[in-house]
């Protein structure tokens, strides 16, 4: 989701690196409300890239995949949105609950897949820094501050390991990418990260640094990423995949609004053990192995239905990264003013797609051209002048 390493042109086609989630995407939950308590194969050539959605105008990106990534961010910030209205909608729960089980694996697939090339070559790493490191560190700082201010707690401590609201992805992305090269060497590297996301999810001594929970039950998704081909994400844009899912789509909301009255969708969040959860320890394992399937049959079908030509929001894309840093700055506005709760009319159908256009408005005005050239320099540095220049081989 995030730049941070170039892929190697004989191996992916042309496409520009997602940011994250994932952008995320990135998802917050109920911990996050308040205060910190409270708180992107064939070949290279131009055949190949054209029936996938590469860009004809010669841009060097990959249409199917800026769409992927511009809907899903787009998801994200409908899905924030829809979260203080769950408590008395059970459509809007519902909806929330099938959106969560896809949204941030779809980013985090994307995001390994875009991560194949990644090795630990210093002008990687640089791209790592100033793609994902950099923009932890300014944006978790900015969202303790804007904390600070919008829940009237001015000794809110701004704790670089302890990730607020959305930067979790980032520090996760962060550790998935250094670990690359070692899952491209294992035999079995998926079914070893599900063994580790299983593990996680019954261990509730696992600690909150770099919100560790998230970081190793959404590994899988990463992992399996890193490992799919252009004729994976072929399979899925088939015309039958997109007839089936249809259905899938409409059983999974179906299975979401049986479920609402009857478990907390904190599981879709992954970032606490079963047992913290008030669940056996056995239910951790379930739901872990459970959601990982369901996520990917949504997953697909989501993929099934991004158009793989270039379209009106195709360019919106590129600047996901924007999108997903910055909503949540009015996200978390509106719920620290309470409007919410001042407002009735929202928690009614018409105030429920309202509320649903507002934030796909805005977070498609965050991902555009002119907010992006604004501010890059934040977003993503180059700080060239914090590198050392590499001297040309034999020059000693």
């Amino acid at each position: 989701m995030f730049s941070a390493a170039p892929t190697p042109r004989r191996v992916l086609p042309p496409a520009a690196e997602p940011p994250g989630p994932d952008p995320a995407a990135p998802a917050a939950d109920a911990r996050g409300e308040g205060p910190r308590a409270a708180g992107r194969t064939g070949t290279g050539t131009a055949r190949p890239a054209a029936r996938d959605g590469g860009d004809a105008a010669g841009s060097g990106r990959n249409a199917f995949f800026d769409n992927a990534k511009y809907l899903a961010i787009v998801l994200v910030a409908m899905g924030h949105s829809w979260e203080p209205l769950t408590g008395q909608s059970r459509t809007a729960g519902a909806l929330y609950m099938t959106v969560y089980a896809f949204h941030m694996p779809a980013f985090i697939i994307i995001s390994g897949y875009f991560s194949r090339g990644f090795d630990l070559r210093p002008d990687r790493l640089r791209r790592l820094i100033t793609g994902v490191v950099v923009p932890y560190l300014v944006f978790e700082t900015a969202y303790t501050l804007f904390a600070r201010w919008a829940y009237d707690d001015p000794d809110m401590p701004v704790s670089l390991l302890d990730p607020w609201y959305l930067t979790w992805f980032l520090a996760a992305l962060f550790v998935w990418r250094l670990t690359t090269p070692l899952w491209r060497i294992i035999r079995w590297p998926v079914p070893l990260a599900l063994a580790v996301a299983v593990l996680a999810s019954v261990s509730p001594e696992v600690g909150d640094d770099l919100d560790m929970q998230r970081l190793l039950q959404f590994l899988p998704f990463f992992v399996l990423g890193l490992h799919l081909r252009p004729e994976h994400f072929a399979l899925v844009r088939r015309r039958t995949a997109r007839i089936a899912a249809v259905p899938v789509f409409a059983a999974a909301l179906a299975l979401a609004y049986w479920a609402v009255p009857r478990m907390t969708s904190a599981w879709f969040y992954h970032r606490e053990s079963a047992q913290e959860l008030g669940a056996p320890w056995w239910a951790g394992a379930v739901m872990t192995l459970a959601m990982f399937g369901c996520s990917l049959v949504l997953t697909g079908c989501f993929l099934a239905w991004v158009p793989a030509r270039r379209t009106w929001f195709t360019v919106l894309g590129a600047g996901t990264l924007y999108g997903y840093l910055l909503h949540g700055f009015l996200t978390k506005g509106a719920r620290s003013r309470g409007w919410f709760e001042e407002y009735a009319w929202l928690h009614s159908p018409l105030g429920e797609v309202a509320v649903s256009l507002t934030a796909a408005v805005a977070v498609t005005a965050l991902c555009a051209p002119p907010v992006r050239r604004a501010l890059r320099c934040v977003v993503e540095p180059r700080m060239a002048w914090a590198f050392r220049k590499e001297r040309p081989p034999g020059r000693g």
